[in-house]
């Protein structure tokens, strides 16, 4: 891996390199590890997680040495760089039609796609629903059993590469047509209520104590969270601007499935 990751860095400095049989299998071999779950672009650590920012490079620099090709499945035509991912019923995934992940998104047994996307550089683990229409953007990371609802956003991020990928951790469930964006972590057994978007300036305002607790870029592990709107001055006027309220806490439990429920109904959760 680390001949991997210098040949990778100095092809990022040096692009002339990129002609180059040696660097061009560097990173083809890069892209294979990461379909197969032998890499990944964030992992979790003691400490929280660690950004592989090699492998993304990695990711960018496996575009321009890429041919567009045309790809045919049955009826349907494709025309791109980077061929679909496959052998599903082999990796033990259910994949609905018109499911699609790109080759060099992991993608564990256990997990079942509905008609969705994932790109390029995702990792996503077993037990997790990637509902209809749901979105797993480039490099975003996510846990197992997690549920990802219908029209689902989580954003992509190989540029800038300092950015942090967007991070789902393991239980979470995310409610219908949320958006999550520019690194946002969710912990462990969060609940995200409907429509609530997240980005990194988004406040989200712990409400639950007498006086208000402030995060951003963070929802804290077992929160429940619903959309919010805050007042703020403008040269044109006062106008409501979004945030997200945490509401509660999911209840620990050794039965995710029964305190999610609790959760939801506790809480007059829409999803």
């Amino acid at each position: 891996m680390s001949d991997l990751r210098n040949i990778i860095e100095k092809a990022w400095d040096n692009r002339d390199l990129l002609k180059e049989k040696e660097t061009q299998q560097a990173i083809r071999a890069l892209v294979d590890d990461l379909d197969a779950g032998k890499v990944r672009v964030a992992e979790p650590t003691e400490n929280g997680w660690q950004v592989n920012e090699w492998v993304k490079k990695g990711v960018v620099l496996y575009f321009p040495i890429q041919q567009m090709e045309t790809i045919e499945v049955g009826p349907f035509e494709f025309h791109d760089k980077i061929p679909l991912k496959r052998g599903y019923a082999e990796r033990g995934v259910r994949v609905v039609p018109h499911a699609i992940a790109r080759h060099g998104a992991y993608v564990e047994s256990g997990v079942v796609m509905m008609p969705s996307y994932i790109n390029i550089g995702a990792h996503v683990e077993t037990g997790t629903m990637v509902d209809t229409w749901a979105t797993v953007g480039s490099c975003a990371q996510v846990g197992k059993n997690v549920h990802l609802s219908g029209g689902v956003g989580l954003g992509g991020v190989l540029e800038p590469l300092q950015a942090a990928p967007v991070i789902i951790e393991d239980n979470a469930f995310i409610g219908s047509r949320c958006i999550i964006v520019e690194g946002v972590r969710i912990g462990k057994e969060a609940v995200i209520g409907a429509g609530v978007t997240l980005t990194s300036s988004t406040k989200i305002i712990d409400v639950t104590g007498s006086e208000p607790k402030i995060f951003k870029g963070e929802v804290p592990p077992r929160s429940v969270v619903i959309p919010g709107m805050l007042p703020k001055k403008f040269p044109a006027g006062e106008y409501q601007v979004p945030c997200a309220l945490i509401i509660g806490e999911r209840k620990e439990s050794t039965d995710k499935k029964t305190s999610l429920n609790d959760a939801l109904r506790e809480n007059d959760v829409a999803v």
